[in-house]
């Protein structure tokens, strides 16, 4: 293979890919911005202890000391921003979005729930209004409810005065429950000492008792590189963003070879001594130089602006980097190989690399994903790039973990590249 035409046709192509100022903008600009709106967007609160609250409304149609220390207790929980309101407007501010979940507490719902605690009565219901675009969030909003509706149940039926109004009442008709003896007896037998608890002296305290609470704390840790390291969300991404973005620029540089033979170019090239090696070769090291360029370019904007570390391996690092670029280069390749006309082949070639990217996880992470899609994505070259890049940023793997994508993308770029020129035409068909 002649290097004089070889390293001509490559800074050819550079230089007419640089003085594309809509390549350029694609390759460089758009993937840092992107990457930094999706960076923000998922990476969670940026001071230390700040949570992100749900907001939820809550209507008191009870009126009662329980429902009143429901709405107290959710007050003070991190999770939640409560809001209070009536019914029909709760609705349609949920309807509109502007609130998260609506729970509605029903008339009766103390009673109802005092006699359910000690008797086992019909539980009332607490009726949830929730924008169907946050089924997460209401997950969460149900699971932390069922603590503070426990809490300021058991809180007063405990130590309340209708705690002890519950206790008399059930106590006067125990033996109407439908109770075996020996379980009715143990009921009065609980009831007559809560009875007087309330009749001691001095346990007027007991209403400040906080009622049934969790029996445990939690303690979280965000596993990453290494401890008392954050998880920066700027890192996956820009692997995702870097990763789509140097796919279109590889794609943009085979639909440019499109347009030469169209032109003729390639015709005129034949004629010359270049071997078809030489030429493909040319291009796809091309190819390669502006992919590769496009990524790091991204990740320098990302260390420099955001903070993003490699805290794994350097070496494996840009070993991903370099494989996934000729992976790429590979792919914009057969693009050349494949295509017909330059404009039919731009738009499959749009969506194909959106195809790949979004089952690679740039978009979302696979697990997300139904078990089924998630075992297919490992036939997906962008699925082991993400890999490699999160596994020597933010997860701070060694040089070993590397190895298996980056065996992985040299496999699709040699697929790719025989694929390719078992297919290249010279010229256009007519």
């Amino acid at each position: 293979m002649s290097m004089t035409p070889f390293t001509a046709i490559v800074r050819k192509d550079l230089k007419l890919f640089l003085s594309d100022r809509a390549a350029v903008t694609m390759a460089f600009i758009v993937p840092i911005a992107i990457g930094s709106f999706f960076g923000a967007v998922f990476s969670g609160p940026r001071t230390e202890g700040e949570t992100a609250k749900v907001g939820i409304a809550i209507v008191d149609e009870d009126g009662s000391a329980i429902s009143r220390g429901i709405i107290a207790s959710a007050g003070t929980d991190k999770n939640l921003a409560v809001s209070t309101g009536i019914a029909g407007a709760v609705r349609e501010d949920v309807r509109r979005g502007r609130t998260t979940v609506g729970v509605i507490i029903p008339k009766g719902f103390g009673d109802a729930a005092g006699k359910a605690f000690f008797s086992g009565g019909e539980k009332p219901q607490l009726d949830l209004l929730y924008d169907p675009s946050h089924g997460a969030e209401l997950a969460m909003v149900r699971g932390v409810l069922t603590q503070h509706v426990m809490q300021a149940v058991s809180k007063e039926m405990f130590s309340g005065p209708g705690g002890q109004k519950m206790v008399d009442e059930t106590l006067a008709r125990i033996d109407e429950l439908k109770l075996a003896p020996a379980q009715r007896e143990l009921l009065r037998d609980m009831l007559s000492s809560v009875r007087r608890f309330y009749q001691q002296e001095g346990t007027g305290s007991a209403a400040q008792a906080p009622g049934m609470t969790l029996p445990y704390a939690v303690r979280e840790e965000a596993v990453t590189a290494r401890a008392n390291v954050a998880y920066n969300a700027y890192a996956h991404s820009f692997a995702g963003m870097g990763v789509q973005f140097l796919l279109f620029a590889a794609a943009n540089l085979g639909v440019e070879i499109l347009l030469e033979r169209q032109r003729g170019q390639w015709k005129r090239l034949r004629s010359a001594p270049l071997s078809k090696l030489t030429l493909l070769g040319a291009k796809t090291a091309s190819m390669t130089i502006v992919a590769l360029m496009s990524l790091l370019v991204s990740f320098g904007f990302a260390i420099a602006v955001w903070g993003v570390r490699i805290h794994g391996s350097m070496l494996g690092f840009l070993s991903v980097a370099v494989a996934c670029a000729l992976m790429a280069s590979a792919f914009g390749l057969l693009i050349a190989a494949l295509g017909r006309t330059p404009a039919a082949t731009r738009g499959v070639t749009t969506l194909a690399v959106l195809l790949m990217v979004m089952l690679g996880g740039a978009w979302v992470p696979t697990f997300v994903f139904p078990q089924w899609l998630q075992k297919v994505t490992v036939v997906i070259p962008t699925r082991w790039a993400m890999d490699g890049i999160d596994g020597m940023t933010w997860r701070g793997l060694g040089v070993s973990s590397a190895l298996a994508p980056i065996a992985v993308m040299l496999g699709f770029t040699l697929l790719f590249g025989l694929l390719a020129v078992m297919s290249f035409r010279w010229e256009t068909e007519s």
